[in-house]
């Protein structure tokens, strides 16, 4: 099997696919009535194929669009996320396979998680999970039951922290950034510590993925449960991101947009801290607002 690659910084995360994570084109800008044609550059979206492997078994978990980049953290948050892994002793190793599609020398596109044993875990769940969409309230609903099967319970005490504390978290995100500083087009998902210091940032095309990679991080770095910190997440909160975020033992979730009906009911279910519309110094708190404090010690009430 390939050589593993080198553990990720917190902050950017390593490029371990082939692909580069923006590419640079040309475009016409029109300014004050005048076409400039001007350099630009996009993030970078590209199928990444999900296979994993026990022995001589193999199969193909999941397609997914992406930034190239952090692609290991990415299947791996993946799959424990989806419950398919729950140790990262489990994983023997992961390598990088040429695909079916791709002409000769393009980047790799597939990779292969390689797991301890001969037999390949359920992945019949898995498919299921793919043909259900976000808007499908029977899909969700059986998602949550899903959780309680893998055994999931409310989430413990978690920190306490303060409005203010929280308000100062999407400037911190946005100034780590670095490739939606470049492009302006990609999702983030960033892992703070009850004080409200940044630990560690992922970026994608795609908020899930972007999360994927966060837990997968953490996940290989050892740091699960994320029992004591909060998650930030740009755009919306759906019922799959506060599912993986529960998975990982997040206690307080946060997003800059607002959450879906689910992930409210899930959140509340569990006991998690959701909070949405983080921006411009103000906040919901859609389920645990017992984690947030107004700034005197006192934990959020009604007006």
């Amino acid at each position: 099997m390939d050589e593993q690659p080198e553990r990720a910084s917190p902050h950017g995360g390593a490029s371990d696919g082939e692909g580069a994570p923006e590419i640079s084109v040309r475009v016409w800008r029109l300014e004050g009535g005048q076409a400039i044609e001007a350099p630009d550059r996009l993030a970078s979206e590209e199928p990444l194929e999900i296979r994993l492997r026990a022995g001589e078994l193999h199969s193909r978990v999941a397609v997914t669009m992406r930034t190239p980049g952090a692609d290991r953290e990415l299947a791996l948050g993946f799959l424990f996320a989806e419950g398919v892994i729950d140790r990262i002793e489990a994983v023997v190793g992961s390598r990088l396979l040429h695909d079916d599609w791709s002409a000769p020398g393009e980047p790799s596109n597939v990779l292969e998680v390689e797991i301890a044993g001969n037999e390949l875990p359920d992945l019949a769940r898995l498919e299921r999970h793919f043909f259900a969409t976000s808007a499908c309230g029977v899909c969700g609903r059986a998602g949550i039951e899903n959780l309680r099967l893998r055994g999931f319970r409310p989430a413990g005490a978690g920190p306490r922290v303060t409005a203010r504390l929280l308000y100062s978290l999407p400037e911190r995100l946005r100034a780590a950034q670095e490739l939606f500083a470049a492009t302006g087009g990609l999702h983030a998902a960033a892992l703070f510590t009850a004080a409200g210091e940044l630990v560690a940032v992922r970026e994608d095309v795609g908020r899930h993925n972007a999360l994927d990679k966060l837990i997968g991080w953490a996940f290989e770095d050892g740091r699960l449960p994320l029992s004591d910190t909060i998650v930030l997440v740009s755009g919306r909160s759906s019922f799959e991101l506060v599912q993986k975020s529960i998975a990982a033992g997040v206690p307080i979730l946060c997003s800059v947009s607002a959450p879906s009906s689910l992930a409210v009911e899930l959140a509340m279910e569990i006991g998690q801290t959701l909070v949405g519309f983080l921006r411009d110094g103000r906040l919901n708190i859609y389920a645990g607002r017992e984690r947030v404090t107004t700034g005197s010690g006192e934990a959020t009430s009604p007006v």
